[in-house]
């Protein structure tokens, strides 16, 4: 039903489960393998630590709550912070209201963020306020905040 389908993943992990377009989810999923959304979930979809979990949101599937995966597939709507741990592939109809945290992205023409692109290996210290400055330091140094001795000096 998937192998051939042009709507399937394209990298390789089958899908073992799906959320189908009428079904509706309230609550948070774990899952390892491939699992394809078509429907709406509400809560947080997380894979299982070290699998080679693929998260598929079809076109016309929702979730509203924070993405755990090694690799997502977004071409529908995802509300909430998205943590890729090896990519993130947004179609020309993802959108996209949160975070991306991720180690490779590939974005088509047409998508669309709201909210900031954060390579994982970026350092806190590197990422920037919504005027362009750097963001405040908060790791504690001495007894100290980064900031406050920034401050002193």
């Amino acid at each position: 039903m998937f192998g051939n389908d042009k709507k399937s993943p394209r990298h390789g992990n089958a899908v073992e489960t799906l959320v189908g377009p009428r079904a509706v989810i309230r609550g948070d999923i774990n899952f390892s393998g491939g699992l394809y959304v078509e429907g709406t979930i509400y809560g947080k979809v997380v894979a299982d630590d070290g699998s080679a979990a693929v998260l598929t949101l079809a076109e016309n599937g929702r979730i509203e709550g924070e993405v755990r995966a090694p690799v997502v597939v977004i071409s529908g709507t995802m509300t909430g912070d998205v943590h890729a741990g090896e990519r993130v592939e947004l179609a020309a109809n993802a959108r996209v209201n949160g975070n991306i945290h991720y180690k490779v992205v590939e974005m088509a023409a047409g998508a669309m963020i709201t909210g900031r692109l954060i390579h994982a290996e970026a350092p806190l210290a590197q990422l920037t306020g919504p005027a362009g400055e750097s963001a405040p330091a908060a790791v504690p140094l001495r007894g100290k905040t980064a900031k406050a001795e920034a401050q002193q000096a």
